[in-house]
């Protein structure tokens, strides 16, 4: 089993910045996708941003230019830099990662609140 650690959220006003990590751990650990999704209250959640083991992103394009993903392969870690925060990206952030052991399966991690005030 791949355990996910999420770290990074917090409180920041408008047109801050916060830096999110996923960290993913487990025996034979072998990671393809990485994404971020989030969950405001009251909606649905929705994919942020995503990226394949080979570094192709893709992004909502409501954060398109002001959020990047990046991972490091070597510490099975995804990154969500987080840049011009507005008060609508309020939420709860989980990484989701798509895990190799003898088939895919998917890992969600606990989830990292973000608050942005006005």
């Amino acid at each position: 089993q791949v355990q996910l650690v999420e770290s990074g959220g917090g409180l920041v006003q408008a047109g801050g910045s916060l830096r999110l990590s996923c960290a993913a751990s487990g025996s034979d650990v072998n990671i393809s996708q990485m994404d971020w999704y989030r969950q405001a209250p009251g909606k649905q959640r929705e994919l942020v941003a995503g990226i394949t083991s080979g570094g192709t992103t893709n992004y909502a394009d409501s954060v398109k230019g002001r959020f990047t993903i990046s991972r490091d392969n070597a510490k099975n870690t995804v990154y969500l830099q987080m840049n011009s925060l507005k008060p609508e990206d309020t939420g709860i952030y989980y990484c989701n990662v798509k895990v190799y052991r003898g088939s895919y399966y998917w890992a969600r991690g606990q989830g990292t609140q973000v608050t942005v005030s006005s």
